[in-house]
């Protein structure tokens, strides 16, 4: 069967930019949409997200645009899917970056930069989503349930108890991964940074404190679970079952 083509979604002002990049990735076998602006890349994820025939496998997103923030459009796209996010911006401080990773951004590249760095990073970046596929049954549970709530890890999906999927980012995922592993533990923020980021990430202890206050809105009556342990760290309070 033959290997399905990776569509990359650019969102960036700059014409040439887009084209530049466009034309490259292409000469490297991947298919590529291209829009300006927040508003393009809106309308497009709307109709191109789960469910429709041709979704999205990563997203290549400018900080700087002229209708809107790429973190604010960074935090819309992490409430709305799973897509791999790549930032792109000439923003390439460490706090600019830190904010990025710390709203669910999968990578960071500034500009300017070496087009064979970018297709390194989209590999890079599909490798490590596609990782929880990629776990031979038996090694660790592929779907587990706690609360009534169901977490598949092959599908990536977290399900409530009124049956409606929530969407995880990468982070999220591997964070809530890392809980369901450890349950009744007590996991300090150094041991949850071990277990849960992303390698080569600048992250720190306030990047779990955002990643668990994330995940416990999407867990809702649920948020409990993952209980506060006073100058130790996290617990997940609970038995996932399978």
């Amino acid at each position: 069967m033959m290997r399905p083509m990776v569509h990359a979604l650019i969102v960036d002002d700059d014409a040439e930019l887009r084209t530049l990049v466009s034309d490259y990735l292409q000469r490297y076998g991947m298919r590529v949409t291209a829009v300006a602006d927040g508003a393009g890349l809106r309308r497009t994820l709307r109709s191109g997200l789960p469910g429709s025939a041709d979704p999205f496998d990563v997203l290549l997103l400018d900080l700087m645009l002229p209708d809107t923030h790429g973190l604010d459009l960074c935090r819309w796209v992490r409430d709305t899917s799973t897509l791999p996010v790549i930032m792109l911006t000439a923003q390439g401080d460490p706090a600019s970056r830190i904010v990025g990773l710390e709203l669910g951004a999968d990578d960071y590249l500034p500009k300017p930069f070496e087009p064979r760095e970018l297709v390194a990073r989209i590999n890079a970046v599909l490798r490590r989503s596609g990782t929880a596929r990629a776990v031979p049954a038996g090694e660790k549970a592929q779907v587990q349930r706690f609360e009534g709530w169901v977490f598949d890890r092959l599908g990536r999906q977290l399900t409530s108890p009124q049956n409606v999927v929530v969407a995880l980012s990468s982070a999220e995922f591997r964070l809530l991964s890392a809980f369901a592993d450890n349950p009744r533990r007590v996991l300090s923020r150094e041991r949850l940074l071990d277990l849960s980021h992303r390698p080569g990430a600048d992250v720190t202890d306030r990047a779990v404190d955002l990643a668990v206050s994330r995940l416990r809105q999407k867990l809702g009556d649920a948020a409990a679970v993952i209980r506060t342990v006073r100058g130790e760290g996290y617990v997940f309070d609970a038995d996932p079952k399978t």
